[in-house]
């Protein structure tokens, strides 16, 4: 292979396994959307769950175009908001929903960390104005949010990240994985991680990531933060959409939503 088809070739590996491609577990970047339109969506989004009566919900967003996502993944950054109590730089103290989230260093896309943010801040960088939403059962919202208070899904953080973790066990984790854990924690009331990913395997059904093995174990000789290592076999990760499912399929799910400004989609 000449050098230039070569490069051209890793490029597009690079593009099509690039971290955004799958989980996009970062919270930086530039705003495509005008600032007045981005703050308008968030807030509606904090309106709509409000009004549903949700103290804490699971939120999604979509960090890349849909074209670029593999087949069935349809959000690309999954987190917890919940109803508290937010101090603003002046001090005073309003309510709404701060997301609890696992991103990407940004210095180092292989290792993750805890942080916080707000509905503006969480659909920043977006590339479209669409949220996902589920809004758990009065009886496990009080759950997550007590675990949360109590700072025990701090317990449940691995900081080795990989866009594509394997949910059954602990090599590695991503933002929607965590997300799962902090769930499963809440159902089981248990941070033990080996038994969360013993009843993850027998009641989760996860999402078979659709890129050729080829390209993710060259994407994973080039990138830090994608790895086959947790993986025998199909390779398969948590979504949005397969967590939907999980908690619909034990009635432990309220609503699941997909939220944009033109519609309110059921599923």
């Amino acid at each position: 292979m000449k050098l230039n088809s070569f490069l051209v070739t890793f490029a597009l590996l690079v593009t099509i396994l690039s971290p955004a491609s799958f989980a996009g577990s970062n919270n930086a970047g530039e705003a495509l959307f005008p600032a007045d339109e981005i703050t308008q969506f968030a807030k509606s989004v904090e309106r709509y769950a409000a009004n549903q009566g949700a103290r804490a919900f699971i939120i999604a967003r979509v960090g890349r175009p849909a074209k670029e996502l593999p087949t069935g993944i349809y959000f690309t950054h999954t987190a917890l908001a919940i109803y508290s109590d937010i101090t603003l730089t002046d001090g005073k103290t309003v309510q709404g929903y701060a997301i609890h989230n696992l991103y990407q260093q940004a210095d180092n896309p292989a290792k993750s960390m805890l942080m916080v943010d707000y509905p503006v801040d969480f659909f920043w960088s977006a590339n479209e104005l669409t949220a996902g939403i589920i809004i758990p059962t009065a009886a496990l919202q009080n759950k997550l949010i007590n675990l949360v208070a109590t700072e025990q899904h701090k317990l449940l953080h691995n900081d080795r990240y990989s866009v594509i973790a394997n949910p059954f066990n602990t090599r590695f984790q991503n933002c929607t994985e965590f997300t799962l854990d902090m769930i499963n924690a809440a159902i089981y009331g248990t941070t033990d991680i080996d038994k969360l990913k013993v009843n993850a395997h027998a009641y989760f059904s996860p999402q078979v990531v659709a890129t050729s093995r080829l390209k993710l174990m060259l994407g994973s000789l080039f990138l830090a933060e994608v790895s086959t290592k947790d993986h025998k076999g199909k390779v398969q990760t948590a979504t949005f959409s397969t967590i939907a499912a999980y908690l619909k399929r034990y009635d432990l799910a309220e609503q699941v939503v997909h939220f944009s400004p033109q519609e309110i989609k059921t599923l």
